[in-house]
């Protein structure tokens, strides 16, 4: 028997109703000036478009459509690069722009790029298949807003039924399957006799369902191009973007305003709610009668589409009940949060320090010393750059010193640290001469223990055998402390080194942040 009773799902009832939602300030729509800022002009697109099918063989219908499809897309078409070369970032309060791994882009998903003709055949063959969800979901609006009360009123029962016993909650979709697939399919092999049942022998009508195969096995196709069902679920496509845009516009503007920490004092309000309900959920959400709590809201929801109820929710005066309800919710919480919650208003103060170093070489004891650098170590005789023989870093004006990225001076100028005995004792610095009066240098010491290369090779020759018989090896840098500290303990003549320093501090505060600040 030829299988040739095909047919394609189509919403062929009335079509998807698109939500209203009443908007507190702009529409989700956008205006006429932004949708030209992204599109591409006019005569570029139409060179593009007219060119688009030139070189591809076949049917000239199968160009006409692909054309027109293209030019639909046209319009929604950004005019930034699309490309994956092309590098997002999102800028911080620090002033860094790091890229955004994008996990869509073909560096990690092996995917075609974008292009208009891809985009058309893809939307095409998705809009051909999609009408099964727009039949399922015509018959969910039906039967939530009661078209038949038999329905809602079954929905109803074996919602309860679910709630009192949810461990059979697997057997709803298999059942389902049964009765919502496989019955029809097998009532279409086998179809009912035509006429009255009434005037039809008993026998008959009894045997229809029971015998052989009377008819083919239905089949499912996609709705052909430029057919009533494609068209159809054009149609019911395009009210489900209106229906999303309205209500994530919904969803944002009620949402947004609450967790944006626009209003700190009414985020930090909500914000402490939601702490204290999930620590009182996550302490007693096992007493909590769950299986009534969800039958319940199964039962309300289901009756909020009734029409009795939708009419009485859709008068004015229940209007603005909910609206002045809803306002007297949020100036609760507003007047709560005032109350309750002080915000910091200051801005955040630190204290950054600059130290500056000065140089004299070792053999012109006589000599002055003279400004070398303004660096943000103190470069101390142990310091690990010290060690290694690297030079200090940083600028040799005062002026070039910046403040850190994102704050902002809040000092008018630099002020000598007086107490420099205590940032030398807080950084452990040793073999260094501190002035506790004038101008606080802080002045390496240089030890002639250290001077003779003979003295020197034995002290470290000592070191490394006393390192040795402790069954490891010391680093210069602990052999040149080792030194050091015997040098201070058996008060070895010194003079001054070759590098002094000395700390300058001034006080940063935080700077705002503000869109587009880079």
């Amino acid at each position: 028997m030829a299988a040739d009773n095909s047919d394609s799902f189509a919403n062929r009832d009335a079509p998807i109703p698109v939500v209203q939602v009443q908007h507190a300030s702009n529409g989700g729509t956008p205006t006429e000036t932004k949708g030209k800022s992204r599109r591409l002009s006019a005569s570029k697109l139409m060179h593009k478009l007219e060119h688009l099918g030139e070189n591809i063989k076949g049917e000239s219908s199968n160009r006409m459509g692909d054309k027109m499809m293209n030019m639909l897309l046209a319009q929604v078409l950004p005019s930034e690069d699309l490309s994956d070369n092309s590098s997002t970032g999102t800028p911080t309060p620090s002033g860094n722009t790091p890229h955004i791994k994008d996990r869509r882009s073909r560096t990690y998903v092996e995917r075609p790029s974008f292009s208009i003709p891809t985009m058309s055949s893809n939307f095409r063959r998705f809009n051909s298949r999609i009408g099964v969800a727009f039949i399922f979901q015509n018959r969910l609006i039906r039967l939530f807003t009661w078209a038949q009360p038999t329905q809602t009123l079954s929905f109803l029962f074996v919602w309860t039924f679910i709630c009192i016993n949810p461990y059979l909650l697997p057997v709803l979709p298999l059942a389902s399957g049964m009765f919502f697939v496989m019955v029809p399919s097998y009532l279409t092999r086998h179809p009912e006799p035509v006429g009255n049942p009434m005037e039809v022998d008993a026998d008959l009508w009894r045997g229809s369902l029971g015998g052989p195969p009377l008819a083919d096995a239905r089949t499912i196709k996609p709705a052909p191009e430029f057919s009533k069902d494609f068209f159809r679920n054009m149609r019911d496509l395009q009210n489900c973007m209106e229906d999303f845009s309205r209500g994530h516009d919904a969803v944002l503007s009620f949402i947004t305003p609450l967790t944006n920490f626009s209003n700190e004092n009414l985020s930090s309000m909500l914000y402490l709610i939601l702490l204290v309900v999930s620590v009182l959920l996550f302490i007693t959400a096992h007493l909590l009668p769950w299986r009534a709590i969800i039958l319940v809201l199964g039962y309300m929801m289901t009756a909020l589409g009734h029409p009795a109820i939708q009419e009485l929710v859709a008068t004015p005066e229940t209007e603005k009940f909910l609206a002045e309800a809803e306002q007297q919710s949020r100036t609760f919480l507003l007047g709560i949060s005032r109350a309750d919650i002080e915000l910091e208003t200051s801005q955040e103060t630190r204290e950054v320090e600059i130290f500056e170093l000065q140089y004299r070489a070792l053999h012109d004891q006589d000599g002055e010393y003279e400004g070398f650098i303004f660096s943000p170590s103190p470069y101390s005789p142990l310091s690990p750059s010290r060690i290694s023989g690297d030079r200090p870093r940083g600028t040799p004006f005062f002026e070039d010193v910046l403040p850190p990225r994102g704050w902002r001076w809040s000092d008018k100028k630099w002020t000598l640290d007086l107490l420099s005995r205590e940032w030398v004792e807080d950084r452990c610095v040793t073999g260094v001469e501190v002035e506790v009066e004038g101008e606080r240098w802080v002045t390496d010491l240089h030890y002639e223990v250290l001077e003779t290369a003979g003295e020197q090779a034995e002290e470290r020759a000592k070191l490394k055998k006393r390192g040795s018989s402790k069954g490891g090896s010391k680093d210069i840098g602990d052999q040149e402390r080792e030194v050091l500290r015997r040098a201070w303990e058996e008060s070895k003549p010194s003079r001054k080194g070759e590098w002094r320093r000395r700390r300058w501090v001034r006080g940063v505060e935080r700077m705002p942040w503000r869109d587009g600040q880079s």
